[in-house]
């Protein structure tokens, strides 16, 4: 957890995936020290400091997702992503909004399950190469070497006798340890799963179909079956059961409801598209103002029955982006407009942008392409000014075709590299320089014909 992370530490942390957009990340940054200043505060005020939710405005592909998701990464916090739109499907009753908190909820729960696995997990390893030694000790009674008939795990000896059996029984561990008992034959006991019953549930009832599953889960007891499989295999068998036994699923479930309760975050994409067109409200248009309708308790606090119980909202962060193209956040309910009090613009990015996008993150697209043309034994360069050569063809692109943002970069660089990336494989060890001329002669063709660029570019 991070939850302590200064405002400046939070912007500088995103900084390293996402270019510019300053406005935007003070605000998330700042969205994220208030909740961390609420938990310091005494309870019966904390309960009354509610989250400001953001919109995010601007166009595709100049980082709105990108800012959610690394801000829920540094925190620690449940994180969903949802499209506006699966809720307004025309025909289709769409999805039930409450949905949503659910999905995050299992978030939650396997985020605090896999923090348990990995708080256990010396354990948890300590325990399963204990069974793994009382399977393999029957196998090996004397000095390792001459194996005698297998017993089954049950009637292996939990506690060695005195003497050779304890000897015995170190040695099987060094053995083990040392990998060189990974490809001998063991009996293990394993759990088959119970038959899966599908549950045809209608459209916004899903959440009663995964009930309704399980349920049948329990009333179908688990079977056990002895399969013989490999020393290494049966390990990774034992070691996933004896984690699970470690981890108490109660405590995860409660832990988890008060995480996604008190630092959850969704994201709620494409909000603009679920604007109505005043005047109109005829067709869709209706639909989607039902949709804003759904939303409204949801945001501005109620509580979700979940199948890990009651989930409040009323202190989950709600971020929403649109780019706002052909509405406005004014044309949302006022009710709406008034759950969502920051707003933010995003600015669409210029050439200077796209030259850094690919330079300056730890994860940027010049640094992909060479570690995996890097796995071919090809080394890849590239020269200061192809690099600014592709960021000036992507402004120009997106000006007289859509705007789409940085994802141009990737359609840009794969067409550039796609003629390397089919012939790596006979060129090992060979060296490629990617320079200006590089650049302009892999995009001749799609530069020359502005039809074929909007097609292909």
């Amino acid at each position: 957890m991070h939850a302590s992370l200064t405002p400046r530490e939070i912007v500088s942390e995103l900084d390293k995936y996402i270019i510019g957009q300053n406005d935007a990340k003070r605000m998330v940054a700042i969205a994220m020290r208030n909740r961390w200043r609420r938990q310091q505060i005494e309870p019966v005020l904390r309960e009354e400091i509610a989250p400001k939710n953001i919109i995010m405005i601007g166009p595709t592909g100049v980082g709105k997702t990108e800012i959610a998701r690394r801000l829920a990464k540094l925190a620690g916090s449940p994180f969903f992503k949802v499209e506006a739109t699966k809720f307004t499907e025309v025909g289709y009753v769409g999805r039930d909004v409450e949905s949503m908190v659910r999905d995050l909820m299992e978030i939650g729960v396997n985020l605090v399950r896999k923090e348990e696995l990995d708080r256990v997990a010396v354990k948890a390893e300590k325990a399963a190469e204990e069974r793994l030694l009382d399977l393999l000790l029957p196998e090996s009674a004397h000095t390792g070497m001459a194996p005698i008939p297998m017993m089954s795990a049950l009637e292996a000896p939990a506690v060695p006798p005195e003497g050779t059996s304890l000897s015995t029984r170190e040695k099987l561990r060094k053995l083990w340890r040392e990998g060189k008992l990974d490809d001998r034959m063991v009996p293990v006991e394993v759990t088959v799963p119970s038959p899966q019953v599908e549950i045809m549930s209608m459209p916004g009832m899903e959440d009663m179909g995964g009930q309704f599953k399980d349920m049948f889960s329990k009333v179908f007891p688990q079977r056990k079956k002895t399969r013989t499989m490999r020393v290494r295999d049966a390990y990774e068998v034992l070691l996933q059961e004896e984690s699970e036994r470690l981890v108490d699923m109660d405590k995860v479930a409660e832990t988890a409801k008060e995480r996604v309760e008190q630092t959850g975050i969704i994201f709620i994409d494409e909000i603009d598209k679920i604007c109505g067109k005043h005047g109109g409200g005829q067709g869709p248009d209706v639909s989607r103002e039902g949709v804003q309708r759904d939303l409204l308790p949801v945001v501005e606090g109620c509580v979700v029955n979940t199948k890990h119980g009651m989930v409040k909202t009323d202190h989950i962060l709600f971020i929403a982006a649109g780019a706002f193209h052909f509405s406005k956040p004014s044309d949302l309910v006022p009710e709406l407009q008034g759950r969502f009090p920051l707003r933010v613009e995003l600015r669409a990015l210029t050439a200077e942008d796209f030259y850094r996008i690919l330079t300056e993150p730890q994860n940027a697209l010049t640094v992909q392409y060479r570690a995996l043309l890097a796995t071919e034994g090809v080394t890849l360069e590239y020269t200061d000014e192809a690099l600014r050569e592709v960021a000036a063809f992507a402004q120009r692109v997106n000006e007289e075709t859509e705007n789409i943002g940085a994802r141009r970069l990737y359609t840009i660089m794969e067409k550039i590299l796609s003629d390397l990336s089919f012939a790596a494989s006979d060129q090992g060890g060979r060296t490629v320089v990617v320079d200006p001329d590089y650049v302009r002669e892999n995009l001749a063709d799609v530069a020359e014909d502005r039809d074929l660029s909007r097609y292909i570019l």
